[in-house]
């Protein structure tokens, strides 16, 4: 079960870790400050203080993505145990994110509630999507198809944006190894309710070598980026319109030889709020493009490209109709198109769809529940209809329990239905998901808690050899397979004055139930461990991850080496005006193997060392 884990240094820096928690918070109360909980969205659609969710929530707060603009988003989420996120080489390179054991294709990746899963491939383009204007990071863990519809069954990543509550700018530069840096200007203005930001980036590379062989090359890689918000708040209504764009060109390993491709991923997003006494109107309009067109051809002397648009129209209301309860009820249009060409074969595609949803919200002294459904109509399968239930319960202000049972779905992507092996008869998958767990505080600085689930998917899509199979063979997707992930996982939070210690651990258990083997590319331990000193003027800190071995494909007999990476941080603010920091990502340049394929390793990048500056007026 261990093989290939770094076990020992692992368990030797979680040890010290909790002995050093542990007297810590044996210490004078007056050592210990009192922390309050963040403020979700995610999960219910409402703002919820994280204590009160009836899920596993974990929130990469605005200080940690301070820290390092020059972190791109697979790094940020590495850090996160229930994920294990596969990337290609370093930056820009193609990035999967496996949520509790899910498919790539099964966690829902969103910004302000706009969808940015590609609707061809039905993944989200990780290593080009930029975190400049992002205020936090919402990881919800487990199904959530009821409030998002598709792709929601290992869970959904959000991006939440910044909108701004003072005047001001600011400028900040790093620069790092590789020749790496990035550039951000930015100006906020907030006045009497009516707010504006601008922001605009360029982060550029020289790259690394994304695959263990010699004299390999190297893949560079820029981007450079624009976005605007402008708006009003008032208690009575709300309105803003949100833009964002984010272009460059990447470099990656095709066969053997490096391709260049350029990318542009372009979201307007168009909200309103109307306050009506106990209702509350919500609308969206909103339009997301994926567009990546590849510069070389490949072998077969083709330049592919995938333009990838999805629009949305959104009506949801909110009724408070006593002080603990509320009903939410809403509709989702979206319409998905998808403009191909690969290998010299064409696709061009559309798919509407249309989701109407229910859930009702109790929030009381104790007792915190949640229960939905939600009926989607899509017009290639029909409709499908999802449900959910949640239900937390406190026994003291410092121990609650919660529980929750939902069923999720993936539609079919674009490609599924119509690519090279497509199937328009596809059905969508799906699954049923079960979760129990226990959360307590101890003298208000240490929070702990422990969680286990069972997910349970059907008809999963697969290629299947349906003639000549002797011989080349002809493939068509089907739905064909099981699959069962069962797992949990357990942390530890330690606040202090200035001390700070979080440390995560989690197991799953992947199984193709049709063959009894583990499921690709899912290791079946991780872990995390955060500490640190920090106050307003000065800070450090380190972050240690960690995961098991896992299989690569279930197409060969290779396997994947667990990895240790450690991470370093600091920050000095000079004055009200000047902040200095410093990054040392990967700080033993262990060059991990992350996947195999064409023959060799692909390698994590490296050790990648920065120091940069933040200068606000």
């Amino acid at each position: 079960m261990f093989k290939n884990f770094p076990v020992a240094p692992l368990v030797g820096a979680i040890a010290i870790a909790c002995a050093s928690t542990t007297t810590l918070a044996e210490q004078s109360n007056s050592q210990d400050i009192v922390k309050l909980d963040p403020i979700v969205v995610t999960a219910t659609r409402s703002a919820q203080s994280l204590n009160t969710v009836a899920a596993r929530v974990h929130v990469i707060d605005e200080n940690t993505l301070a820290q390092s603009p020059i972190a791109s988003l697979p790094d940020l989420l590495q850090a996160e145990a229930a994920i294990n996120m596969v990337q290609l080489g370093g930056y820009g390179q193609q990035a999967s994110i496996f949520t509790r054991g899910a498919e790539s294709d099964q966690t829902l990746v969103l910004r302000d509630g706009v969808r940015l899963n590609s609707t061809s491939a039905g993944i989200a383009s990780l290593g080009f999507i930029d975190t400049t204007d992002i205020k936090q990071i919402e990881i919800l863990k487990g199904p959530a198809s009821v409030l998002y519809g598709t792709d929601a069954i290992g869970g959904v990543v959000q991006l939440v944006s910044k909108t701004p509550e003072k005047s001001g700018g600011f400028l900040t530069g790093e620069y790092g190894e590789n020749n790496t840096y990035k550039a951000i200007i930015g100006a906020d203005l907030a006045e009497n309710g009516f707010y504006a930001q601008v922001r605009g980036q360029r982060l550029e590379t020289d790259g690394t070598a994304v695959k263990e062989i010699d004299n390999a090359p190297t893949a560079a890689f820029d981007q450079r980026g624009f976005s605007a918000k402008f708006g009003v708040e008032r208690e009575q209504y709300a309105s803003s319109i949100d833009y964002s764009d984010n272009q460059g060109n990447s470099q990656y390993d095709s066969m053997g030889n490096m391709t260049a491709q350029d990318f542009d991923n372009e979201m307007i997003n168009l909200k309103g709020r109307v306050n009506l006494g106990q209702v509350e109107v919500n609308a969206r309009l909103s339009q997301f493009e994926d567009n990546i067109e590849q510069k070389d051809p490949n072998w077969a002397g083709s330049y592919d490209f995938v333009h990838s648009t999805s629009q949305e129209a959104e009506l949801y209301g909110k009724w408070d109709f006593t002080t603990t309860q509320n009903l939410l009820i809403g509709a989702t249009h979206r319409n998905s198109e998808a403009d191909v060409i690969s290998y010299g074969s064409p696709i061009d595609e559309s798919v509407d769809t249309t989701g109407y949803y229910l859930q009702h919200q109790f929030s009381g002294q104790k007792l915190n529940t949640q229960v939905g459904v939600r009926v989607e109509d899509n017009e290639k399968y029909g409709e499908h209809t999802v449900a959910q239930g949640a239900i937390r319960y406190h026994f003291t202000p410092a121990t609650s329990i919660y529980s929750n049972i939902g069923s999720a779905f993936r539609a079919p992507s674009i490609n599924d239905l119509y690519a090279y092996g497509g199937n328009p008869e596809l059905e969508p998958e799906e699954s049923l998901s079960y979760e129990i767990g226990l959360d307590h505080k101890i003298a208000q600085s240490v929070q702990t808690g422990i969680s286990l689930y069972r997910t349970e998917v059907d008809n999963l899509i697969d290629s299947v050899c349906i003639a000549d199979c002797s011989g080349f063979g002809v493939y068509q997707n089907q739905n064909i397979n099981q699959a069962t992930m069962e797992g949990g996982e357990v942390y530890a939070k330690w606040q202090g004055k200035n001390l700070f210690a979080n440390i995560a651990y989690h197991y799953v258990r992947t199984t193709d139930d049709n063959t009894g083997e583990d499921l690709s590319r899912r290791p079946r331990q991780s872990a995390s461990l955060t500490a640190g000193w920090a106050d307003e003027m000065y800070g450090i800190s380190s972050t240690l991850t960690a995961n098991d071995e896992s299989d690569n494909s279930a197409f060969d007999a290779v396997r994947i080496p667990g990895r240790l990476r450690i991470d370093l941080h600091a920050y000095a603010n000079v004055n009200d005006h000047l902040k200095l920091f410093t990054n040392v990502q990967n700080v033993g340049d262990s060059k991990y193997r992350t996947a195999y394929g064409s023959g060799s390793y692909y390698i994590n990048g490296g050790r990648l060392a920065s120091i940069g500056a933040t200068l606000r007026y």
